[in-house]
């Protein structure tokens, strides 16, 4: 058995984004900060960190948030961006406002342009991030693209041939799955994760995406009752989904 990680509590909360040490220490000492009930009156006191701590520690009657390695799966509405340095509503404004300085940073894995939207991943487990976008994974993703024009008929053959080129590249697609919906939606599976791949694989065909939402990363699937802009904790072994 795994030997759990033991971390002082107000650095553990700090990390977590309750506030830096000494306002976390003031929670101490206010009695704000309980375990199993009981108010902690030692802000240097050591807490094992485990899955299970949101059952045990709070901090003003409330569970504390999850410890790091955490993932998020949010229903990513239109108009946001994903990068921490972009311009612009970000995913991040989206969560928690304490949960933009938890240390690790959460970031997302992989990215959705501004104007795609659907299921993302979240988290600050950089093992897990590099997992799931490596190359050597093929980590199947599938998106919803609604277009401009109908379908040629053509597409199929020609995103499963393997030798299809983007334009301004050198190396083909690897295959690629499509399922046509009606004659202006299409199904898209894709085991690469090229810039603005969908998009220009249809505009290659000589059609133009008008509205794009990824409803599937592996083995996970966007849940059908989860709103634009929310998002859901998920659990370590929901999480290993994604590689199924």
């Amino acid at each position: 058995m795994t030997k759990a990680l033991m971390a002082r509590l107000d650095r553990l909360l700090a990390n977590l984004g309750y506030g830096a040490r000494r306002e976390v220490q003031a929670l101490v000492a206010a009695g704000k900060v309980t375990f199993d009930g009981a108010p902690l009156k030692d802000a240097g006191k050591r807490i094992a960190v485990t899955a299970d701590l949101p059952q045990h520690l709070f901090v003003r009657g409330v569970p504390i948030d999850p410890p790091a390695p955490l993932v998020l799966l949010m229903n990513k509405p239109l108009g946001v961006v994903c990068s921490h340095r972009e311009d612009g509503a970000k995913i991040y404004d989206l969560l928690p406002r304490r949960w933009q300085i938890r240390d690790p940073a959460l970031s997302s894995v992989g990215r959705l342009d501004k104007d795609t939207s659907g299921l993302l991943l979240i988290t600050d487990d950089g093992d897990f991030l590099h997992r799931v976008i490596s190359p050597k994974r093929h980590v199947a993703k599938t998106y919803l693209a609604n277009l401009d024009r109908p379908l040629s008929g053509k597409e199929s053959e020609a995103f499963a041939s393997g030798t299809l080129m983007l334009e301004g590249e050198e190396k083909p697609l690897l295959p690629a799955q499509l399922d046509v919906v009606d004659d202006k939606t299409a199904r898209l599976t894709i085991t690469e994760g090229r810039y603005h791949q969908v998009r220009r694989m249809f505009a290659a065909m000589g059609n133009h995406v008008v509205a794009l939402h990824r409803e599937r990363i592996g083995g996970i699937t966007l849940p059908a009752d989860l709103e634009p802009g929310k998002h859901r904790i998920l659990t370590a072994e929901e999480a290993e989904q994604v590689f199924s």
